[in-house]
């Protein structure tokens, strides 16, 4: 998502389009209540949770995330920094929320706000990791990425081939 919670580009286009206008009519209004405080609707590392009205019977919440632009210099010199801390803050989010068992995302920044691929598939992983198979539980069984760019598909598949004997998990990529 965008900090406006728009639903203009990239895969966040897409959510509000299947989602339907009740999604649009939530958002503008988080925006609305958000400039009385001269806030931003949703600031790059947090996130938003809607309901998913029109998605399907298979989801329970929208989790509207922002993570690092680098088509902003500033955002783009401090990615490797804003982009584990805007995991870290969906993680908390999903704590919160408790009883969330699976997750269907897009990897965070990888489309329109062009986090380089190669670093943003190694890092994408290693965060997702770290969460998903460290100390602290938080709950979630099974974590889907869903990538439709080809070029961060051969990324993530890249990285996930090199270090394959440390990530769990299965490479459902067709060659």
């Amino acid at each position: 998502a965008n900090n406006r919670l728009s639903g203009r580009e990239g895969i966040d286009s897409m959510i509000h389009m299947k989602a339907g206008k009740e999604l649009t009519q939530v958002t503008r209004n988080i925006c609305l209540e958000m400039r009385k405080i001269n806030a931003p609707p949703c600031a790059v590392t947090k996130n938003v949770v809607t309901e998913p009205f029109s998605l399907g019977e298979n989801y329970k919440h929208i989790i509207h995330v922002v993570g690092p632009d680098c088509r902003r210099p500033n955002q783009d010199e401090a990615r490797r920094e804003l982009l584990p801390e805007t995991y870290a803050n969906l993680f908390a989010t999903i704590q919160e929320m408790g009883n969330i068992k699976s997750i269907v995302s897009p990897p965070v920044s990888m489309g329109i706000f062009a986090y380089p691929h190669r670093e943003g598939a190694r890092l994408t992983l290693e965060i997702l990791l770290e969460m998903l198979d460290g100390e602290k539980d938080y709950g979630i069984k099974e974590y889907t990425i869903v990538v439709k760019e080809k070029n961060f598909i051969n990324n993530m598949r890249t990285v996930y081939r090199e270090g394959a004997d440390l990530f769990p998990g299965v490479d459902t990529t067709m060659d």
